[in-house]
């Protein structure tokens, strides 16, 4: 079912009043929902993966359960060191990929000099490849993200040196 098929379903569910409008085809489900409130609703849409995600368990804490806000620490660790250095950080989330593909070279690697508006990475946000460019010119210092993770909205990705 793409996108077009499910706006004109949304459409025909809220002009023909009904509730709750449910689409199964294997494991894909789609489930329309409209409420009986005062206020106009926008029926509200859920849709399910055909297949589920497979999420790494969470590796057993050992003695200190400070080791929680680990996201935090990348975030902190990408902090500029100087006025010299800035991040690129991620435009969107998704996940983060280096090359264009598993044989290909990376877009840049650590000591690359850049020029403001060279691809640096591509992230993958529901099945589209978004080419992220810098917005700055200066020398790749680190990267901050590890091939084919997530990424999220403002997430830093590299440390660069100005040029």
């Amino acid at each position: 079912m793409d996108f077009n098929q499910i706006q004109e379903l949304i459409r025909l569910v809220s002009k023909q009043k009904i509730s709750e409008f449910i689409y199964k085809d294997g494991d894909t489900k789609l489930v329309i929902r409209q409420g009986q409130a005062e206020t106009n609703q926008v029926p509200s849409t859920v849709i399910l993966p055909a297949a589920p995600q497979m999420v790494a368990a969470p590796a057993p804490m050992a003695a200190a359960p400070v080791a929680a806000p680990a996201p935090a620490a990348p975030a902190a660790a990408a902090a500029p060191a100087n006025d010299k250095t800035k991040t690129i950080k991620s435009p969107m989330v998704g996940t983060f990929y280096r090359s264009s593909g598993p044989d290909k070279a990376p877009f840049v690697k650590v000591g690359d000099d850049i020029e403001a508006g060279a691809t640096v990475c591509i992230i993958e946000a529901m099945k589209l490849f978004n080419e992220i460019e810098s917005d700055i010119q200066g020398k790749i210092v680190k990267v901050l993200v590890e091939d084919a993770s997530p990424v999220e909205y403002d997430q830093p990705l590299f440390l660069v040196e100005i040029a």
